[in-house]
């Protein structure tokens, strides 16, 4: 393996989308880390734990003498043998720990005397994690923005995915920003979320465009919080408004939240558990709309649902869903998107079909 040096060069490391070797235990990286690294631990959580117990009673000297005590014979030739093959099957990636200091430098050595070169990250962690920090925000500052708004439904994330220059916050977020918008996987820590989004503006930055498009979003997607600043740039953005007909936007939302939602539950737990969450799902997620809906409303939908449920599971027949979903979009929905709207008139720039708002961007973009 050919050796390479050192670098700092974060932009390139992040625009080129270069492996990482993440050597930091693994609560750290639970914490927070990046898109392309994989935790490939020097220590685990036990063994961090105990040195760094040893390092604030005995000091550093002590500290260095237990971790090679700890991590010695065979769990030191794993973890060499798990580095190794990172390395081969990553030429052209980087390893880091927490700022790029003794466990870079020993896992580097080791390395090495496994007879393969393989470079670090300067300031490790910590240094990539301020970079991204400052870039967001120097982003967030120098771009345009254009919000793709709409009511529920009508399709905004496809939309957004077929346009020049765009970030799916949602798709980042791991969340459809709704009461039914949670996946069956759960969605990064805040820290992940800030990484990837400052990444992918940093990316959409970094190729020819006018403007970046966004999905209109409320501070919160799911738990994950929007940076204030970006809040504020969105808050005075221009707004593209997707308009679909009802029937459309009923069978985008059976889609999205019956159809695709009940493949993904049953193949994760087996046909018969994943039913059964996918039906809590559904129900779980009108529950949460039980106060803001009345309890009569509520109560009827609920029904309503329950008897779609019933029918799609013993026929397979979806049409059940189509009395509640559109009931929510006329009485809820709408009701509240189209009051939000009304406060936000005189920054829509375009509003029409997909094709309409499509031809509009790549002639602006």
């Amino acid at each position: 393996m050919t050796s390479r040096s050192d670098t700092d060069d974060y932009l390139s490391l992040f625009l080129n989308d270069v492996p990482l070797m993440d050597v930091r235990a693994p609560v750290e990286f639970g914490k927070g880390s990046f898109p392309l690294a994989l935790n490939a631990p020097l220590m685990n959580d036990e063994e961090r734990h105990r040195v760094g117990i040893c390092y604030r009673e005995k000091g550093q000297d002590q500290a260095i003498v237990l971790g090679h005590q700890l991590v010695s014979g065979d769990i030191k030739a794993a973890r060499i043998a798990a580095w190794k093959r990172f390395a081969i099957q990553n030429p052209d990636g980087y390893l880091y720990c927490f700022r790029g200091g003794l466990r870079s430098r020993l896992t580097q050595q080791w390395l090495r005397d496994a007879g393969i070169e393989y470079p670090i990250i300067t300031g490790g962690y910590k240094a990539l994690r301020r970079f991204l920090i400052d870039q967001l925000e120097a982003v967030i500052a120098s771009e345009t923005f254009t919000l793709v708004s709409g009511r529920t439904g009508t399709g905004k994330t496809r939309l957004l995915n077929n346009l020049p220059s765009s970030v799916d916050l949602e798709g980042l977020a791991n969340h459809r920003g709704s009461s039914f918008g949670r996946q069956i996987t759960p969605q990064p820590t805040q820290i992940d979320f800030e990484n990837h989004l400052s990444i992918a503006l940093l990316k959409t930055a970094h190729q020819p465009h006018r403007s970046i498009f966004l999905e209109d979003e409320s501070r919160l997607v799911g738990r994950c919080c929007l940076p204030d600043s970006l809040g504020a740039r969105m808050m005075a953005a221009p707004m593209m408004v997707l308009e679909r007909p009802i029937e459309e936007r009923t069978a985008i939302i059976k889609e999205d939240y019956v159809i695709d939602m009940a493949r993904d539950f049953i193949g994760r737990d087996g046909e018969e558990a994943g039913w059964l969450n996918f039906r809590d799902y559904l129900l779980n997620a009108l529950e949460r709309l039980r106060k803001r809906l009345g309890g009569d409303r509520y109560a009827h939908l609920r029904s309503t649902m329950e008897a779609a449920l019933d029918l799609q599971q013993t026929s397979g027949d979806l049409g059940g869903h189509d009395e509640w979903i559109q009931a929510l979009l006329k009485d809820y929905y709408d009701p509240m998107y189209d009051y939000q709207l009304g406060q936000k008139q005189g920054r829509v720039v375009i509003s029409g079909g997909p094709e309409t708002l499509l031809n509009w961007t790549q002639q602006s973009a």
